[in-house]
């Protein structure tokens, strides 16, 4: 288990099935990118992954999976496992997904958000792979939009640093796509939420939250809690990333004529109301009842500078497009979700 990263891959408990696609999914023992290799291994194809372990876990990847510990930063290490993997197609999911994070170290989160992407680029160019999918933020992209539920044709404005190095890296797939005929597919995901999330090294509210309710801590909400976002189940995130690379792995006689969708349950729920319905289900379980347990009040602090206050986005392209659309409630993928961390 100590090879390099350009040495063999880790591998455990036998080989892998028969399958459609060789999938590199870049980040895939974290908490949307080990959900993704599952939901891959599912739809038979081939998966390896590359991930850093820096927020990923190993106990999130399948026992059969093979896995090399590299960082989309160190383009030399990464394009000596694409060339000696050869995958079809690769899922860029490697990320720095704080907002916070990303106003105290701008700098860092463009490494590996922007510089991270390039290099996944410039391998999938030096090592001959020409199918890409690109997890980005549907949140963070936008800005501030105009109108709500937000399009696709929503012009990208972001307003904090995360926003602009996840939008930069959209126009790199877009430009290597001109210039080296990468076929590329964008998923712009909404507020990801579910099991694995971990509440202490990833972004996350509702992991946050029930971390804090489970062990009786006060939960910390940032301005007033009347501040909107709808929340996707991860497991949905997965099924549009499948759809999104059954459609790459598709022959078109003609280019793609949408390449970027909203993942999104299109639902607006406050902070405030996620909060409470975190609360309920960690008493339903506790108590068997229908009422929730008395439970700590919520400590205000100070709004997060750069974050948007309103959002909600239009998922309607991914159902005409992929075939895709969510398929867990907020109430049933909230009892999931603690239930996990329980």
């Amino acid at each position: 288990m100590n090879d390099s990263a350009t040495g063999k891959p880790h591998e455990r408990n036998g080989r892998m099935p028969a399958a459609n696609e060789r999938i590199l999914v870049t980040g895939g023992a974290g908490f949307i990118g080990s959900h993704l290799v599952d939901a891959f291994l599912a739809a038979g194809h081939d998966v390896l992954v590359v991930d850093n372990f820096s927020t990923g876990k190993k106990e999130n990847l399948p026992g059969h999976v093979r896995w090399y510990d590299a960082d989309v930063t160190d383009k030399h290490a990464l394009l000596a496992i694409v060339k000696r993997e050869s995958p079809t197609i690769v899922v860029h999911a490697a990320a720095q997904i704080n907002v916070r994070s990303s106003f105290h170290d701008p700098q860092r989160d463009a490494e590996i958000n922007i510089k991270g992407a390039i290099n996944v680029l410039e391998c999938c160019k030096d090592a001959g792979v020409k199918r890409a999918l690109y997890l980005s933020s549907g949140g963070a992209v936008y800005g501030i939009p105009n109108r709500l539920p937000c399009t696709e044709q929503a012009p990208g404005a972001p307003v904090n640093p995360y926003g602009v190095s996840k939008y930069t890296a959209e126009l790199y797939f877009s430009l290597y796509h001109h210039l080296y005929q990468i076929e590329y597919g964008i998923l712009r995901l909404s507020n990801v939420y579910g099991p694995r999330q971990d509440p202490h090294g990833e972004a996350g509210v509702v992991s946050i939250f029930a971390d804090a309710v489970l062990h009786d801590r006060q939960p910390v909400v940032f301005g007033d809690g009347t501040q909107t976002r709808d929340f996707v189940y991860v497991a949905d995130v997965a099924a549009a990333a499948v759809l999104a690379v059954r459609r790459l792995s598709m022959s078109f006689p003609k280019p793609f004529d949408e390449r970027i969708f909203n993942i999104s349950s299109g639902e607006a729920i406050s902070v405030n109301d996620a909060l409470a319905a975190i609360q309920h289900a960690a008493g339903n379980r506790a108590n068997h009842a229908l009422a929730t347990v008395p439970s700590v009040p919520a400590k205000h602090q100070a709004a997060v500078s750069g974050e948007v206050k309103h959002m909600v986005l239009d998922s309607s392209l991914a159902k005409k497009a992929l075939g895709w659309m969510p398929s867990v409630g907020f109430e049933e993928g909230i009892e999931k979700t603690v239930e996990w961390m329980r």
